[in-house]
C-alpha cells in the first residue's frame, strides 16, 4: 500500500510502498481510510518535537486523525462489522486499568498505544490497524473524509468545552483564541452546548469571518492591540478563555485575557506559560490543561455533527500530495482543517 513515512527528523516525510498492516490480536481491526486529517501536531512530528516522549522507530506512517471502513476484524470484535462507516478514537486503551474505567481513555495505564505518534504506523496511508475500543460507527451514508479530523482537533476542541459547559451560563463571556482547524470546532461546540457569549480572537480576516458564521458574537483582529480589545468588552477578562494557539507569547496573552476567577484552558502548545504567583492568589484564576479527549467525547461529537451542529470546514489533498498539504498547513494556507485522500 502507500504510505506518508517519516524517515529522519526535520526533513519531509515520503511517500513509500509497504506491506498492508496485519491483525496482531483478538481485538484488532484493519481500517481502510477515508480520510485522514492533516494536523500542526504532525508538523511537530516531523520537527521532532515528540521525539523524547514517544521515541518512534524510524520510518514510521504519521496520521492520528482517521475515518474509514471496517476492512478487517480479530476473532473477538463484536461491536463492528467488516463495511461499517467508523471514525477512530486515536489512543486505542486497554479498557482494564482504573483510568479506563473512569472513562479517561487518555490517561490509560495499560495496553494503549497511538497510531501515528507512538510506535505504531498511523493512517496517512491506504489501510490502517486499531482495535475495537476505538471505533465509533457511523451511519453508512457518512463520507469519512467529511468527519477524519473529528477523530483528534474535534474531540480535543469538544472535551475542553464539554469540560467547561458548567461554567458558561447564561451572562459569561468565553474567549476563542485562533480560530482555526481546533477553534473553528470549539466555536461551533460552544454554540451548541451553551448560552456563553462568543469572543473570537483571530489575526486573519477570513477566520474571523467564517467564526461570525457559525456561532461567534463578536470578532477581534489580533493585531497587537487585541488584548485591550478583549478587556474591553468583557469588562476586564472572560469567564473562560480557550487558547487554541499556546506559542509565540499568545499563551500569556490568553492570561491577560482571562478575568477574576476565571479560566484559561490550553489546548495548543509549543510557548511557554509564565504569571506572577500573586495573579493567581489574587485573581483566583485558573490554567487547565487539554488533551485530545473520551471515547465518549468523540461518540457525542458525533451526534452533533451527523445533526448539522458541527460542521467541519475541510480542503481535501490526494495521499499522493501530503507534502503540499503539510506545507499549505505550515504556511497558514489552510482554512479550517486539510484532509488526505487515499
Amino acid at each position: 500500500m502507500k504510505a506518508v513515512r517519516v524517515h529522519a527528523y526535520k526533513s519531509d516525510p515520503s511517500l513509500d510502498d509497504i506491506a498492508e498492516p496485519k491483525l496482531q490480536g483478538p481485538l484488532d481491526v484493519i481500517v481502510k481510510i477515508g480520510g485522514a486529517g492533516v494536523c500542526r501536531t504532525d508538523l511537530h512530528i516531523v520537527n521532532g518535537d515528540w521525539k523524547d516522549i514517544q521515541n518512534p522507530d524510524l520510518p514510521y506512517v504519521i496520521g492520528h486523525e482517521n475515518a474509514g471502513w471496517v476492512h478487517e476484524i480479530g476473532d473477538a470484535v463484536t461491536n463492528v462489522k467488516v463495511g461499517d462507516t467508523v471514525i477512530l478514537h486515536p489512543q486505542p486503551s486497554c479498557g482494564l486499568c482504573l483510568a479506563c474505567r473512569a472513562g479517561r481513555d487518555m490517561q490509560c495505564t495499560g495496553d494503549a498505544f497511538f497510531p501515528g505518534l507512538s510506535n505504531n504506523d498511523g493512517g496517512m496511508a491506504e489501510y490502517l490497524r486499531t482495535t475495537a475500543r476505538a471505533c465509533v460507527k457511523l451511519n453508512p451514508d457518512t463520507n469519512p473524509a467529511d468527519v477524519a479530523a473529528l477523530a483528534d482537533a474535534g474531540i480535543t476542541a469538544y472535551h475542553a468545552v464539554r469540560k467547561a459547559v458548567p461554567l458558561l451560563y447564561p451572562g459569561t463571556t468565553a474567549v476563542v483564541v485562533g480560530a482555526g482547524g481546533l477553534g473553528h470546532i470549539g466555536i461551533q461546540a460552544l454554540a451548541a452546548l451553551t448560552a456563553t457569549r462568543i469572543v473570537v480572537v483571530d489575526k486573519n480576516p477570513a477566520a474571523l469571518e467564517l467564526a461570525k458564521q457559525i456561532g461567534a458574537d463578536e470578532t477581534v483582529v489580533a493585531d497587537g492591540n487585541h488584548v485591550q480589545a478583549v478587556q474591553d468588552l468583557t469588562g476586564g477578562g472572560a469567564t473562560v478563555v480557550f487558547d487554541f494557539v499556546a506559542e509565540q507569547g499568545v499563551e500569556n496573552e490568553a492570561w491577560q485575557m482571562t478575568g477574576p476567577a476565571g479560566y484559561q484552558f490550553v489546548l495548543g502548545y509549543g510557548g511557554q506559560f509564565s504569571a506572577p504567583t500573586l495573579d493567581f492568589v489574587a485573581g483566583e484564576k485558573n490554567v487547565i490543561g487539554n488533551i485530545v479527549g473520551t471515547y465518549n467525547d468523540l461518540a457525542e461529537l458525533m451526534v452533533l455533527a451527523q445533526a448539522g451542529k458541527v460542521t467541519l470546514h475541510t480542503v481535501q489533498y490526494r495521499l499522493d500530495q501530503a507534502l503540499d498539504a503539510l506545507h499549505d498547513l505550515d504556511a497558514g494556507k489552510v482554512r479550517g482543517r486539510a484532509i488526505l485522500v487515499p
